[in-house]
């Protein structure tokens, strides 16, 4: 019921910030070159094709709420979690965010407004990978303890914790 009550209220919160953002114009940058440019394009749809395939890697239901709500619905208990690194997730932990983190910054043409938005959702998601880095040591201990010490955070290489 948490995760579900999250991530309502997270996109609560996105449809605010997108029905009263107030356009910041001022360019920071703009790539011309079409090479360039098209690879900050492309780079952009990785990003989100990062996201989309992370989130089915992992129980796609589960990480948006949407199993625990189905299962309360039918008056049953959901399945315990079950701790699975696959694919992607033997070589960093959040695959998920540094999609999410591709896509913001990736961009041929940056607006103030957008480095401010692709800023704070950056920051959102390093205070986010903390909170569920915890909660994941809380429901899987030493498992998890030791996934950490083999797996990086978000980039495939440096620091592991």
């Amino acid at each position: 019921m948490l995760r579900s009550t999250y991530v309502l209220l997270t996109v609560v919160v996105l449809v605010l910030l997108f029905r009263y953002w107030q356009p910041m114009p001022a360019v920071v940058w703009s790539v011309d070159a079409p090479l360039w440019s098209g690879l900050l394009t492309g780079l952009y749809f990785a990003g989100i094709g990062l996201v989309l395939l992370s989130t089915f890697l992992i129980n796609h239901f589960e990480l948006f709420g949407l199993l625990h709500g189905w299962m309360g619905f039918k008056n049953q208990e959901p399945p315990k979690p079950r701790f699975v690194t696959p694919s992607l997730y033997k070589y960093i932990r959040h695959p998920l965010y540094l999609g999410w983190i591709i896509a913001f910054w990736a961009t041929p043409y940056m607006t103030a407004g957008h480095l401010l938005f692709a800023a704070v959702w950056t920051i959102y998601i390093f205070v986010a990978v903390g909170y569920e880095e915890r909660d994941m040591i809380a429901l899987f201990g030493d498992k998890y303890r030791d996934y950490m010490a083999k797996v990086p955070v978000i980039l495939p290489f440096g620091r592991r914790k």
